[in-house]
């Protein structure tokens, strides 16, 4: 992440953020490298909800939100960004002011779109984390070979009926064995056959799944920011609901 220049923490800021700032790891600086990044969260739904709303208590300075959706009363279930009265409102509208509510010290920039083709460069290039919480697998690749192509780090999250996964990708660089890190194709080379996985609408999630990934998707993000602990870099993080357990598969790059 570039540094910029630095400006102070308010002395309500300093109180807000209190128990980051006595955290040894975090401390002040790490406090001032949250303040100073631009984070763009990719769909305001399941996963983006605990996202935006952890990040932004965090002190994250910058979010952006792309979505082009509106809010239904089926999403309540599970977004717990939005609320009742907001059902029919566009999903970058009410998480803004979500999240306005949380942080006030939070700058928003809201996408009301869809990533395609012709914007996906231009928006990633923007901001030096993304955040996939894209329900659908054209915009997953799309997003991870532009981050690739932009050196830009890429946290990545999927759910299931009852399980979910997370990893964090920065293919553009290597490792402490100076090995290449791993890509989102050498994890997952091609996306499955159109249809042969059933959509949320579909299958069903339950609504507490997308809290506990997205909110992993998040403790990544701060972990990239600040420099603290083992981001999941070559590491998919998988959790099963039912039967509360965590599994690590590791994943190497592929020899050319």
């Amino acid at each position: 992440m570039t540094e910029q220049q630095i400006t102070p923490l308010t002395s309500s800021e300093i109180e807000r953020y209190a128990r980051h700032i006595i955290l040894g790891e975090v401390g002040g600086p790490g406090q001032q490298k949250l303040k100073r990044a631009r984070v763009l969260v990719v769909g305001a739904g399941g996963l983006g909800a605990p996202v935006l709303q952890y990040l932004a208590a965090s002190g994250v300075g910058t979010l952006g939100i792309v979505d082009d959706d509106r809010v239904s009363l089926s999403n309540l279930q599970r977004q717990i960004i939005h609320s009742t009265e907001l059902v029919g409102s566009p999903k970058v509208e009410s998480a803004a002011r979500a999240i306005g509510a949380i942080n006030p010290h939070v700058t928003v920039e809201a996408h009301e779109l869809r990533i395609a083709p012709d914007n996906v460069a231009d928006l990633v290039s923007r901001y030096h984390i993304i955040v996939d919480g894209s329900d659908n697998f054209d915009t997953r690749y799309m997003l991870a070979d532009t981050c690739l192509e932009q050196k830009r780090p890429l946290v990545s999250a999927a759910l299931g009926r009852f399980d979910g996964s997370v990893t964090t990708l920065l293919p553009y660089a290597a490792n402490a064995a100076g090995e290449p890190n791993p890509s989102y194709r050498d994890l997952f080379p091609n996306p499955p056959p159109p249809g042969l996985l059933p959509a949320c609408a579909e299958a069903g999630v339950l609504g507490v799944l997308p809290g506990v990934i997205g909110t992993l998707q998040a403790t990544e993000v701060i972990k990239l920011i600040t420099g603290i602990g083992e981001p999941l870099i070559g590491r998919l993080l998988l959790y099963d609901a039912l039967t509360s357990r965590f599994e690590t598969i590791k994943y190497k790059a592929r020899k050319a």
